[in-house]
């Protein structure tokens, strides 16, 4: 599985898809801070917030990288679904690194935050971006190719998926449990967050991944080719030879 992860990784940083992501981060994050100075915790909330389409497009591309003939002898290889399709989101959560990376010091680059209570301020910043990485590998892998199956239905998933996540994720939402705790971790942290919210935002943000990359994982299975075993030719497999044209039959004699 280690050659696996490397051979996508290596995939996405070849074919340069890592770049439009890279810039719409950079984008987001100079507009975000580019309205002047505040509170650490606040700004990272935020922030945590902007990245998550980003974290999703960007999982969606590395996915997409892999050719599907590719990918079927990859599964041959493991012989097992399950080990390549971790595979894939273990590689997406490695690139999503990069990401938190630049959103935890790009704040101190433009000085557009508050010193005061930096070390707190970091430490809720650094898990506030932490939680926002499975949901939007979640949804990343959800609008790949091997679930979607066209470039227009991949497209509706991702934008749908965002612009829900965010708008049953507000606090007038009836249903805002059916989306990650996007907004309300952006408030928390505004707000000012106790042990308890922490604590119920994390677990908020692992049952909501968990159902999701359930459900890529049930239709990852039922999307895609068989398994390895079904791949083995049958034993009593007979090859018939089609009959020689007479022609040639004639001029060879």
């Amino acid at each position: 599985m280690t050659a696996l992860v490397l051979m996508r990784l290596s995939g996405f940083i070849r074919t340069g898809r890592f770049i439009p992501p890279l810039i719409a981060a950079l984008v987001l994050l100079g507009i975000l801070y580019g309205g002047g100075r505040a509170a650490i915790a606040e700004a990272y909330g935020v922030s945590a917030l902007m990245m998550f389409p980003i974290l999703a497009w960007q999982t969606k591309l590395l996915l997409d990288t892999e050719p599907d003939v590719q990918r079927r002898l990859a599964l041959v290889a493991l012989r097992s679904r399950w080990r390549e399709a971790i595979g894939g989101m273990f590689a997406a959560a490695l690139v999503a690194i990069p990401v938190v990376l630049i959103a935890m010091v790009m704040p101190w680059i433009v000085d557009a935050v508050k010193t005061e209570h930096v070390a707190t301020g970091l430490l809720l910043g650094l898990w506030a971006h932490l939680i926002v990485i499975p949901p939007g590998l979640a949804l990343g892998a959800l609008s790949s190719r091997v679930v979607a199956a066209t470039p227009g239905r991949a497209a509706a998933i991702l934008a749908g998926g965002i612009v829900l996540a965010l708008v049953l994720g507000l606090h007038s939402s009836p249903v805002p449990w059916l989306a990650p705790p996007l907004i309300s971790t952006a408030h928390t942290l505004a707000q000012g967050a106790t042990g308890a919210a922490l604590v119920g935002l994390t677990a908020w943000a692992l049952v909501w991944s968990t159902v999701a990359l359930s459900g890529y994982g049930w239709l990852r299975r039922t999307r895609s080719w068989p398994s390895w075993h079904r791949y083995r030719a049958p034993r009593n497999l007979v090859l018939e030879v089609p009959p020689r044209d007479r022609r040639s039959s004639r001029r060879e004699a």
